[in-house]
């Protein structure tokens, strides 16, 4: 064998969604900001998110996380989030699983019983306090960017579904929410396909109907994201719901979506249905559950907003080594529209 590369990656994954981190075999990225190394990695190496996510070395149900040294010398370390279409400036699986593989492999040192962190995400700073006991990261609780609300009771017309009202928010990611029953879901296993199928309808024509661009942050645009979701209930002790997130190319997201908890947090808040302080658990389609709060209200390009906490648990599942031999034919892999909905 002729090696040409080797990566190093941590297998994990979060409320069920694969978020692998690689710690070794890029040092660097050019760039003064995370947010702009990102970009250089989009523009002008993306061909190593097509090498570890593309087949036949991934699969279009993970993403993966670059840690790199930070560019803010407030963070301990910094991450560049790649999914399997595109890069994203926050994610907050991404961030759960990101803290656990730094902190059970040593490469940031781990206090009992909590780890306090800074990580610089594209899209800001981004503070973390992780349980710690025996070696293990218990739970990562993170206070995400500063979210908000684009436009609530918005009406967006979708081919073959008519005209739907929806809300538009950003939670680190621009979403398009829309209640779930309103299309016939109750966010449950046995529609997963169709979820996907009419979600990205619905993404694809909110994005060309309702422009959404971050007032901050202008490179942030455009929704890319559709939130299905599910009825609120509300005991003396919280308010709980489900959801089903469609992560493009065309797939649910496993886990409940830290981002799109932060988004219905500041959709939740805008209508007066919670307040700072109050606990929010949201339900994934498979069962599983993240755990969000408002900590602060703030504004955001004259804005009002948002800042959510979001508490989750990831688990390490292997250790893997992805190399290219020269003679390869797939050096950044392939797609087939079969699972790859184009």
């Amino acid at each position: 064998m002729e090696m040409k590369r080797m990566i190093t990656v941590v297998g994990v994954h979060t409320a069920g969604e694969r978020n692998d981190v690689i710690t070794g075999g890029v040092l660097d990225v050019p760039g003064k900001t995370m947010f702009e190394k990102m970009q250089y990695l989009e523009r002008e190496a993306d061909d190593l998110r097509k090498f570890l996510l593309q087949e036949p070395r991934g699969s279009v149900t993970q993403c993966i996380n670059l840690v790199l040294p930070p560019c803010d010398p407030r963070a301990d370390a910094g991450f560049v989030i790649m999914e399997s279409e595109y890069y994203v400036p926050m994610s907050g699986s991404n961030t759960i699983c990101t803290v656990t593989a730094l902190l059970e492999t040593g490469m940031l040192p781990m206090q009992e019983p909590y780890t306090r962190l800074v990580l610089e995400a594209p899209g800001g700073l981004v503070e973390v306090q992780a349980e710690c006991r025996d070696g293990k990261c218990l739970n990562v609780r993170f206070a995400n960017v500063p979210c908000f609300v684009f436009g609530l009771d918005l009406p967006v017309e979708v081919p073959g579904l008519g005209t739907l009202t929806v809300d538009v928010a950003y939670g680190g990611m621009i979403y398009v929410l829309v209640d779930a029953a309103s299309v016939g879901f109750s966010v449950e296993p046995s529609e997963a396909a169709d979820m996907v199928k009419i979600g990205e309808a619905i993404k694809a024509a909110a994005a060309e109907q309702i422009p959404a661009v971050h007032p901050e942050m202008p490179e942030i645009h455009t929704i890319n994201q559709t939130l299905f979701a599910g009825p609120l209930e509300r005991t003396p002790a919280r308010l709980a719901s489900k959801n089903g997130v469609i992560v493009s190319p065309g797939r649910l997201d496993r886990s409940p979506c830290g981002t799109g908890t932060s988004a219905r947090l500041a959709v939740l808040h805008a209508r007066g249905l919670i307040e700072p302080g109050e606990k929010f658990l949201n339900r994934s389609i498979i069962g599983t559950e993240f755990t969000g709060e408002i900590v602060e209200t703030l504004t955001v390009g004259g804005r009002p907003g948002i800042r959510s906490a979001i508490t989750g648990s990831a688990w390490i599942t292997g250790f893997h080594q992805y190399v290219l031999d020269r003679s390869d034919p797939f050096p950044t892999g392939y797609r087939l529209n079969d699972i790859w909905r184009e």
